[in-house]
């Protein structure tokens, strides 16, 4: 099993008062509430937690893309993956993920992942994502063009690494009359391609295809919901001809460790709760806007997510799964269990979420990495053999 330590670096000094005059902290919130001074800090910090990723033995390190929320700072995730090329020396670096169909020219994606490719000497794992449904107001991009837009951006991608240039692209939404990037990537024919998504049976279908058999990643959902897109995929591939591996799967959840069980829940339950009742509340129209996924997408997955209306309190979210909280032995149960029963072959760890502060994310990590990452390795691997 691999460990990837995964960041959104929220704005972790918002306010919380800001939920009682604002619906959501995406697109709405005015950006009065951000303080460049606590800005500074906070992106240098969460770079310190990422670089200490790797000095905790954790296999990788990612980062991913958000535009106009204090939900995750990370409008380009390139620049933060390029910081951690520099600074890191083992850890993969994973982009999960640029959103394609947001850019005017996918080129520049190509060229910049493949920038940090050589940089980082092949670390780095290259996420593509269709972009949740607020990013579609954030640029005005019509969302019925969606899947379409990400087909014809990851095609002119592959192809600006794999094919020798110059050459001209002709798509629908995109045309170059040269595509001759330099840098090529680092490693060949390209770098690994991660496919993060919510559940989208269309994203599954295409991540899937044995043309790509590309990694797919169940993103915050409950277990249950984790299991049954998983095994979505799983079928999906069956029916190409194929058994997918563990290796093509992936969970991330947000984790939390302390000395005992009731420590942990709580130091974690204000930042965990502000989490999800906050950063990541947004009406419907965002979440899904017209045409973005299918009518029948659209009902797999609120049918999967349809305990998770409303708030949300930490108890809850820890029988559901969304959250994995407490003592070491407790999570390392909470893990194996859950991985018996999914079977992903990487964890994706949110060991920050919200406004969970420095010293307990760290003391969580440091907690994580030396007594349950070591054992949970050595139960995957068992499984695997047996």
């Amino acid at each position: 099993m691999k460990f990837i330590l995964f960041h959104l670096m929220p704005y972790a000094d918002l306010d919380p008062s800001v939920s009682e005059t604002h619906d959501t902290t995406w697109l709405r919130l005015p950006n009065a509430n951000y303080d460049p001074v606590k800005g500074s800090r906070l992106y240098n910090r969460y770079l310190d937690e990422l670089e200490y990723g790797e000095v905790l033995g954790f296999d990788g390190l990612g980062v991913n893309e958000h535009h106009q929320t204090a939900y995750g700072m990370m409008p380009s995730p390139a620049i933060t993956a390029a910081a951690l090329a520099r600074r890191t020396k083992t850890a993969k670096i994973a982009i999960l993920g640029n959103a394609l169909p947001l850019r005017n020219n996918p080129l520049t994606i190509a060229e910049e992942h493949a920038m940090i490719d050589n940089i980082s000497g092949g670390r780095l794992i290259s996420g593509f994502v269709r972009g949740i449904g607020a990013e579609y107001h954030t640029f005005d991009v019509n969302p019925t063009e969606s899947l379409a837009r990400f087909s014809e951006a990851h095609d002119l991608i592959i192809q600006a690494w794999t094919k020798p240039g110059p050459f001209a692209f002709k798509g629908r939404y995109y045309k170059l009359n040269y595509v001759n990037p330099w840098p090529r990537p680092f490693q060949q024919p390209h770098p690994p391609i991660w496919i993060p998504s919510q559940g989208s049976q269309e994203t599954i279908d295409w991540a899937s295809h044995p043309d790509r058999k590309y990694t797919y990643l169940q993103t915050f959902s409950p277990a249950k919901a984790v299991e049954k897109f998983l095994n979505v995929y799983r079928q999906t591939a069956a029916g190409h001809g194929y058994e997918a591996s563990d290796d093509q799967l992936g969970w991330a959840v947000p984790i939390y460790v302390d000395e005992s069980d009731e420590k942990a829940i709580e130091v974690a339950r204000p930042h965990f709760e502000t989490f999800r009742n906050l950063f990541l509340r947004m009406p419907l129209e965002m979440v899904m806007p017209p045409g973005y996924s299918s009518v029948s997408s659209m009902q797999r997955v609120a049918k999967a997510k349809e305990q998770i209306t409303g708030k949300l309190t930490i108890e809850q979210a820890i029988d559901m799964g969304m959250l994995i909280c407490g003592k070491p032995s407790t999570v390392l149960d909470q893990l194996a269990a859950h991985h018996d029963a999914i079977r992903f072959g990487t964890l994706l760890c949110m060991m920050q979420f919200g406004t969970l502060p420095e010293a307990e994310t760290r003391a969580s990590m440091e907690r994580f990495a030396r007594d349950v990452m070591p054992r949970l390795r050595e139960a995957a691997s068992a499984r695997a053999a047996a």
